[in-house]
């Protein structure tokens, strides 16, 4: 990882967001392949880069770096809005039976800040966090 830079800025800045759907229903392992594509297309779009994605039954791990002209509270309204609005467009009839309300992520989510962590160090603590 390390330092990035732009025009007139050098920076370091890693956010470990997580995730839940609606009900946390265990709903995403059937959709995993075609949500993943949708993070990581998101994340091309807005200039986020993805240090590590997990994609568990029940929630979502997703480690990345971004510029700090991006505000944690944007680029998570940002990554629910435009992968819900894409799952829906691809499962709608599988995503109906379980969320009737017609959302898809839990409006709650964590954010925590990982400076100068590897992704060797991240895929570590998901792996022992997998139990909660």
């Amino acid at each position: 990882m390390g330092e990035k830079r732009s025009n007139h800025t050098v920076y370091n800045i890693n956010y470990h967001f997580v995730w839940c759907p609606k009900y946390r229903h265990t709903i995403l392992e059937p959709i995993e392949d075609s949500l993943e594509a949708s993070f990581r297309a998101m994340c091309d779009e807005y200039g986020y880069e993805i240090l590590s994605l997990h994609i568990s039954p029940d929630h979502v791990h997703l480690f990345l770096s971004a510029h700090p002209k991006h505000a944690p509270s944007e680029i998570v309204r940002t990554g629910k809005s435009i992968t819900a609005r894409e799952m829906w467009e691809q499962h709608e009839s599988y995503l109906k039976e379980y969320l009737w309300g017609g959302g898809f992520w839990e409006e709650s989510y964590y954010v925590g800040t990982a400076g100068d962590v590897s992704t060797d160090t991240i895929e570590q603590y998901i792996e022992r966090t997998e139990h909660v």
